[in-house]
């Protein structure tokens, strides 16, 4: 159990919903952890199965007709790297928010700190998964588990064979209103033609193989079992209530995905629209 846990934490195991509001819930937890001294960590996934790019990723890196064709959803998240398929099915997601001051403020030990029941939770799913020993340079930087492999937040499994090891987990983090967000991608399953098929480039599914696995290959787990796991995990972690969304938080996710998370110009040109323009 982290330090962090005499505070009041509450644990959100969310339904799915679209990626724009998926998005815009976290700038709304991040103003409950500041303004009301509640802080979340909670799992969710993805419906439609959606695109999340990375802050600075160009829109033109995009099979936008792809997309549109299998009714996959597009959206551009805080944080930077490449983008994120998140299908329905085959990816986990969660997220932790607490006030900045209560977080260690070298961003290598805060991703340390907020990954404990990340990789707490493989460990009883029974997956051998670790942050990657070393550095591997990028495949394809457009795709955030094509990049290069980052120790400080990737996390690759069988651990224990580092030549024989693959990614199964990308994490960020960035700050908002004195509060640092931090989310991850979990591969439950693997769907390379729509991880590499949302790409405008034209990439082999075994590029994504070869350096993706999952935990249904490591272990076998059913995803339901997974899902539970994870957020028993976090929960233990901080000592968490479970919660859920306040009305007002719904109301104010709603507002930001049809301003901001939702719109062509955050998608397309990372600008945000004013009040009524949407």
């Amino acid at each position: 159990m982290t330090a962090l846990a005499d505070r009041e934490w509450r644990l959100i195991t969310d339904e799915a919903r679209d990626g724009a509001t998926q998005m815009a819930l976290e700038e709304a937890a991040a103003r409950t952890a500041l303004e009301e001294d509640v802080r979340t960590v909670r799992v969710y996934s993805w419906e439609p199965s959606t695109l999340s790019l990375g802050y600075r990723q160009e829109a033109d890196s995009v099979d936008w007709d792809f997309c549109e064709r299998e009714g996959i959803d597009v959206t551009r998240r805080q944080t930077g790297g490449g983008g994120i398929y998140h299908d329905r099915y085959a990816d986990i997601s969660y997220t932790v928010v607490a006030p900045a001051e209560e977080v260690p403020g070298d961003l290598m030990e805060c991703y340390a700190l907020f990954c404990e029941p990340i990789l707490t939770a493989f460990e009883e799913m029974g997956v051998d998964a670790d942050f990657a020993a070393a550095e591997q340079s990028a495949i394809y930087k457009p795709s955030c588990y094509l990049r290069d492999i980052n120790p400080a937040h990737d996390v690759v499994a069988p651990a224990s064979s580092p030549t024989e090891s693959r990614k199964i987990s990308g994490n960020a983090q960035y700050r908002q209103r004195d509060v640092v967000i931090q989310h991850g991608s979990l591969s439950y399953a693997r769907e390379p033609d729509k991880h590499v098929g949302v790409f405008d480039e034209v990439l082999e599914m075994d590029t994504f193989t070869d350096r993706v696995t999952s935990i249904r290959e490591e272990s076998g787990i059913d995803r339901e079992d997974a899902v539970d796991t994870l957020a028993a995990a976090l929960g233990d972690w901080c000592d968490a209530t479970p919660g859920e969304w306040r009305d007002e938080e719904l109301a104010t996710a709603r507002e930001l995905a049809d301003r901001k998370y939702g719109s062509d110009a955050w998608i397309r040109e990372r600008e945000v629209l004013e009040a009524g323009e949407q």
